[in-house]
């Protein structure tokens, strides 16, 4: 791994070696523009800072051109009104048509997911798409399952977590545990990466916020990932390899109702010190 400047277009601000996260680039007294450290091929996070900051477009990578990103658009940009209405009027949808929705749309969150930060850039996260609305209710009915054997095994934490209610109301036919939705997305790590569950709830998070961009409407499903790591039944219908686990999974559809208000919320808890 390399990097190429264009010494014509490079103004030798140091703006690349200021931003740098792993401190791989130094422009020091004499040097005609930014040249890597000598650990650079080994520590480089590949995240592209560099390229992204130049403001001259002089800095690229072996594998990342400046004019192979996309820029950042003024005529874009929210404004703080447009953005506080975006972030706020996020609802978490539980309530699904009943249509799939088309897999470019799927391929379309899952892309913007990969943009979330993580921990070292390490974008640690794979996903399976569970496309088949059949299979979905295949897996809320093993769901059930789960929770049938922890009232067994231990009824008071199922109590204390209102199991058995849920149960009832399922059984009743008035509750589905993955909510009708007509997909789910399941995001799965391997074991040994530390910060795997911190770095798939933001990439979840971004699918979440994306979603009514789309059209569409994404909860988060903390009953399936809670039971995948717990009933092997669940684990066996849709496995991952060897070494990863599940930290997250999120029903995604098209909403049947729309919102129509931003409803408060409690107010933060600050102590400046």
């Amino acid at each position: 791994m390399q990097i190429i400047v264009d010494q014509e277009k490079c103004n030798r601000d140091g703006i690349c070696v200021a931003e740098c996260p792993a401190q791989v680039l130094r422009l020091e007294q004499g040097d005609p523009c930014p040249v890597p450290t000598s650990d650079f091929g080994e520590v480089c996070l590949r995240c592209g800072h560099c390229v992204a900051i130049c403001p001259s477009g002089a800095f690229s990578l072996d594998w990342l051109r400046a004019d192979e990103c996309l820029p950042v658009r003024e005529d874009l940009a929210l404004s703080p009104e447009k953005a506080e209405q975006f972030l706020r009027s996020r609802r978490s949808i539980r309530v699904y048509r009943s249509e799939p929705i088309e897999r470019s749309l799927i391929e379309s969150l899952i892309r913007m997911a990969c943009y979330a930060p993580s921990a070292k850039n390490a974008q640690p996260w794979s996903w399976i798409i569970v496309e088949k609305p059949s299979k979905v209710a295949e897996l809320d009915v093993m769901l059930v399952e789960w929770m049938r054997s922890v009232i067994r095994a231990n009824p008071e934490a199922a109590e204390s977590l209102k199991l058995p209610r849920t149960v009832r109301m399922w059984e009743q036919g008035r509750y589905k545990l993955l909510r009708n939705a007509p997909h789910l997305i399941v995001a799965h790590v391997d074991r040994t990466w530390p910060f795997g569950v911190e770095d798939t709830a933001l990439a979840l998070s971004y699918i979440e916020l994306y979603a009514p961009v789309l059209g569409l409407g994404a909860t988060w499903s903390g009953y399936f990932y809670t039971a995948y790591n717990a009933y092997p039944p669940l684990a066996r219908a849709l496995p991952v390899p060897e070494g990863r686990e599940v930290v997250g999974a999120m029903m995604v559809g098209r909403p049947k109702f729309a919102y129509h208000r931003m409803p408060k919320r409690k107010p933060p808890e600050v102590e400046w010190r």
